[in-house]
């Protein structure tokens, strides 16, 4: 049996899910930073942070991916989804399309991903961790509670918020992740 007449079969692209995760991404990278700016413990993670870190988390190998940095004064800042020519000392990457389509589409929680080796993690663990923290409240955040209890491992006990200030920094953390601020 010869081998070398065999032609390489190469796998598709999965073009209409790699514009899924892409848009996916954009969100939650605005909605990062604009948690950063609403939420106490978002801001809390991020200036446990050392000054000039910076994250990618993406789709292993060919993207795409979201970049999200901590600037001078703590906060999150998005950088966009190029992470070429940048210093990042955090890369996260969900090793294929299909691991990263049950993440995003909520099926399967960020951490769950993790306990199952669907990531690739480059830096360190103990960031890349509280990163997946600040993952999982933006999901919070940005979903209903129905599908936020799916994507997250533990819902928050919001039992000292009331509820109009609940609601109200879903609001802003909507307006600012639409408005990029």
């Amino acid at each position: 049996m010869n081998y070398d007449t065999y032609p390489e079969i190469r796998p598709g692209r999965k073009t209409l899910k790699r514009i899924y995760i892409a848009v996916m991404l954009f969100i939650v990278g605005r909605a990062i930073q604009a948690a950063c700016r609403t939420d106490s413990t978002v801001r809390k993670e991020f200036l446990n942070f050392k000054d000039g870190f910076a994250f990618s988390l993406g789709v292993y190998p060919f993207g795409p991916w979201m970049v999200v940095g901590r600037d001078e004064k703590g906060r999150a800042k998005y950088l966009g989804w190029n992470p070429e020519g940048k210093k990042i000392p955090l890369k996260m990457n969900i090793k294929n399309v299909e691991s990263a389509m049950l993440v995003f589409t909520f099926m399967e929680s960020t951490s769950v991903a993790f306990a199952r080796n669907r990531f690739m993690v480059d830096g360190d663990l103990v960031d890349a961790l509280a990163i997946v923290r600040v993952l999982d409240l933006v999901e919070v955040y940005l979903l209903p509670k129905l599908i936020a209890k799916l994507a997250v491992k533990r819902y928050p006990k919001w039992s000292e918020l009331s509820p109009v200030k609940k609601h109200l920094g879903r609001i802003v953390i909507y307006t600012r992740a639409l408005l990029g601020f």
